[in-house]
């Protein structure tokens, strides 16, 4: 459940295990053993995934399933409660016990350092590179250093392994993924390293991708994008969540700039990587947020036009500095907020996909789903960004890099022919 830092957890988990049984990502209606991360950073994720254990035992009442264990951050977060409550879980486990839960099923005393190995559950040709646990940032709305703890790297070495295992078994994309990846190392010797770690994965023979998520904006190293606009193996494309623009908000949020940082910031990225897509997400409806603080915001997004865009309703979480204050904006009006940002964003991504058309790009191909193999560009990342639709009636292979006309342009995907 939930982000893909949680997918890796899952992934290293599944390669831990696999040297004694058959593992599969997804239920089968034969497993005997059944493992769910959950995920517990906002109201829709926790309710999602205490839905999905609750199915998940009632198979285990019906003795359908032997063993269910659950991990990950609800289990963190909310433990007592949850062992309280659904008294079908044979184990609860939090969000850095992937050696601890690997132990107890392997019937070992303990399986010990990191691991480099891993079952992948995305397809062959990407994978994530997680490179850091935690977050130092102390943003008021963020429960992740609660769940997590601090920022810790993951030591060079291991990642280097690692990102070569990927390579030796197919992968081509890897997605570089940290609360805060700027912040690698600094936990180490004070010093951020995320430039000489992008630079080493660069040299590692079958990754032809490289892409990056995600970023915090104070602090942000031109050295990274300046490596960005000249390694061709680095896709010019950033996540890197801003959250709002109106000073009162941002400050209100403990974000650590204004809205003249954040204006300042997007200008300085686009102008080191000029033709980089730029995805972030909002938060609407924070406590105190006013009609003139929305206003301010969409008109951000309106003169700003981000290539990608995603908005949530705030959701108070406990435990956060937010959580004391009072949820002032009704849930209404914050639906009212997200829908409205978004339908700017979707004109936004309208005028610049048809800009697209009659251009070539370099494209990998994912799937073929019906009569379309489904694609990316270098300006996508999987699951939340545009795809690239081609005829399933070309000859086209999953997990090549092909190259495309665009012929036809729509809100969140474009359509191409194979050259």
């Amino acid at each position: 459940m939930g982000c893909s830092k949680n997918k890796v957890d899952s992934e290293h988990l599944a390669a831990l295990l696999s040297h004694r049984y058959r593992i599969r990502h997804d239920y089968d209606g034969k497993s005997e053993a059944v493992v769910v991360n959950t995920c517990g950073f906002i109201g829709d994720a926790k309710e999602e995934s205490i839905n999905t254990i609750l199915s998940y035992a009632e198979l285990r009442k019906q003795n359908r399933i032997k063993k269910l264990y659950v991990i990950g951050c609800l289990s963190q977060r909310y433990r007592k409660e949850l062992q309280a409550e659904i008294h079908e879980v044979d184990g609860f486990y939090g969000v850095e016990s992937v050696n601890s839960i690997a132990a107890d099923l392997l019937k070992e005393e303990t399986v010990q350092g990191y691991v480099c190995d891993r079952v992948l559950s995305t397809p062959a040709h990407f994978a994530y590179l997680k490179i850091s646990e935690g977050c130092n940032r102390r943003c008021a709305f963020c429960a992740i250093p609660l769940i997590r703890g601090n920022h810790v790297s993951v030591p060079q070495e291991a990642l280097l392994d690692e990102a070569r295992r990927l390579a030796k078994n197919g992968v081509k994309e890897l997605i570089v993924i940290a609360q805060d990846l700027t912040y690698y190392g600094i936990d180490r010797d004070g010093t951020s390293h995320i430039v000489e770690l992008v630079k080493a994965l660069c040299e590692i023979d079958g990754i032809e991708w490289i892409r990056l998520h995600y970023g915090y904006p104070l602090g942000f190293p031109d050295a990274l994008l300046d490596l960005m606009h000249d390694h061709p193996k680095i896709c010019h494309y950033i996540d890197l969540p801003l959250q709002h623009v109106s000073t009162p908000i941002l400050k209100a949020m403990r974000r650590g700039v204004d809205r003249e940082a954040t204006i300042g910031f997007v200008n300085n990225v686009r102008s080191h990587v000029p033709n980089i897509a730029f995805r972030t997400t909002f938060i609407v409806g924070f406590p105190g947020e006013t009609e003139a603080d929305f206003e301010a915001l969409c008109e951000f997004v309106s003169d700003m036009r981000f290539e990608r865009v995603g908005v949530f309703a705030y959701s108070p979480e406990e435990g956060t500095p937010a959580y004391e204050l009072e949820d002032d904006v009704p849930e209404e009006v914050k639906m009212q907020r997200v829908e409205r940002l978004m339908a700017i964003q979707q004109d936004i991504s309208l005028e610049i996909n048809a800009k697209r058309v009659g251009k070539v790009e370099k494209v990998l191909v994912d799937r073929c789903e019906g009569d379309y193999f489904v694609a990316r560009s270098q300006y996508d990342s999987p699951e939340v960004d545009d795809e690239i639709l081609i005829d399933a009636a070309h000859d086209l292979e999953i997990g090549s890099f092909v190259n495309v006309k665009i012929t036809q342009a729509d809100f969140f995907d474009c359509y191409a022919e194979p050259l």
